[in-house]
């Protein structure tokens, strides 16, 4: 009886098996190495070489189809990235796809920061150098994206300048701080490096390095892939505008509504370029999430018409009722002007549960001055309800309300009658 060892049956790479000995022993003898391993979803759960020993092509690289590129960060207990495999699985699951896993774990795993740092550099000449030879093979750096952590973030855009931005696309998951922050364009990941370029930044780094968690980015992102929650996020010139509901129509992203973090921010490629035109080349977006998986929380917005000088300086809760009877009480941001001043009030408020069928709205009125009038009546013209996590739910309104001071009043929203023209 005899054996034929077929191509399937080659043994499966696997990421490099350091620890902090590696760390010790690169003090005295630095060393670095790059390993490919390719994944695809006729090889999910056996990493296969990119690149066979002849220099041919693995048979199961397509050049036509999408390639990502996953890049870990600094390692300095060299251990293995907890979220690697998953990621892959993920990326796979969603769509049918390369996946290349850049294992320089000999190179990341230091004491010496500066040295990793140096690395990357390497790093990217090695990949652009295997990049290269893809593409006399067929592939395109259009179909090319790169995912990378921490450093990993500008070793691909490294590679993007070698390639003078011409990837389809970076997405840089907390890019490593400390020796690129305000660093010139060249010396850390740029916008210009790729046609598209998102970033995720989770972790002020610095003082706040160990204190964060580093590595939530990269579960945010996964988040975006593996549940069904629009990440959305809100483009807005500063935190503290975002945090003050100056930044929450996104009228210019049209039917496309705010802007969604993770994998699918590429749906707003487009409308992004289109909003950048004459203006800044960098759209810098906010959004606040849960502390635990799936991470998602929930927008709506709170419109209210009010006649002139009816309302005086005072503010609206809100809180919504479903079918079944729950309610979910609103994380509301703070007002940013004197209701007096404004006929439309919009209330951003931010929900941990997400309420698909809304029976009614619960609504308050307070006045912020020390002076109550329980008699005072405060005349309300029209109220639209809208979910901004999913626009394409019709609004919700009502019509004609009065309300008195402090007394909840439970409303029963109906389908929005359209304005006339």
């Amino acid at each position: 009886m005899c054996w034929v060892k077929s191509e399937n049956e080659r043994p499966c790479l696997e990421f490099s098996h350091l620890s902090i000995k590696d760390s010790f022993r690169d003090l005295f003898i630095p060393r670095i190495e790059i390993i490919l391993m390719m994944y695809t979803r006729n090889n999910l759960n056996c990493a296969k070489p990119l690149f066979e020993h002849n220099n041919s092509l693995n048979v199961n690289f397509n050049t036509q189809k999408k390639t990502v590129w996953l890049i870990h960060g600094y390692r300095p207990m060299g251990s293995i990235p907890s979220w690697l495999q998953n990621f892959v699985s993920i990326l796979l699951n969603e769509e049918d796809m390369n996946v290349i896993v850049v294992d320089w774990n000999r190179g990341a795993t230091t004491f010496i920061y500066d040295r990793a740092v140096k690395n990357t550099r390497k790093v990217a000449v090695s990949l652009s150098g295997h990049i290269k030879n893809l593409l006399k093979h067929g592939a395109s750096l259009d179909n090319f994206h790169f995912i990378g952590m921490s450093l990993g973030a500008h070793i691909s855009g490294f590679v993007g300048k070698i390639f003078n931005g011409q990837l389809g696309r970076i997405t840089g998951l907390d890019p490593a701080g400390p020796k690129f922050s305000r660093k010139p364009p060249y010396r850390r990941l740029d916008y210009n490096d790729a046609k598209f370029v998102d970033v995720i930044h989770s972790n002020s780094n610095g003082i706040k390095f160990i204190k964060c968690n580093h590595e939530r980015a990269v579960h945010l992102f996964m988040a975006s892939l593996e549940t069904n929650c629009n990440f959305i996020s809100f483009p807005c010139h500063s935190y503290k505008d975002y945090k003050t509901s100056l930044c929450v129509d996104c009228d210019s992203f049209k039917e496309k509504s705010c802007p969604w973090l993770g994998y699918q921010a590429k749906l707003f490629k487009d409308v992004l370029k289109e909003r950048i035109k004459g203006g800044p080349v960098r759209t810098t977006v906010f959004l606040d999430t849960s502390g635990i998986y799936p991470f998602c929380t929930y927008y709506f917005i709170l419109s209210i018409t009010v006649p002139d000088k009816t309302v005086m300086d005072g503010f609206f809760s809100f809180k919504l009722l479903n079918q079944l009877g729950m309610i979910e009480e609103a994380r509301f941001y703070k007002k940013n002007k004197p209701l007096c001043k404004l006929q439309e009030i919009k209330i951003l408020a931010q929900f941990y549960n997400d309420f698909a069928n809304i029976s009614s709205i619960g609504l308050t009125y307070f006045q912020s001055s020390n002076m109550e009038c329980s008699t005072c009546t405060y005349k309300i013209q029209s109220l639209m309800l809208k979910s901004l996590t999913y626009p394409e739910r019709p609004p919700l309104c009502r019509y004609n309300i009065v309300l008195k001071e402090r007394e909840e009043v439970f409303l029963y929203p109906n389908a929005c009658t359209p304005k006339k023209t």
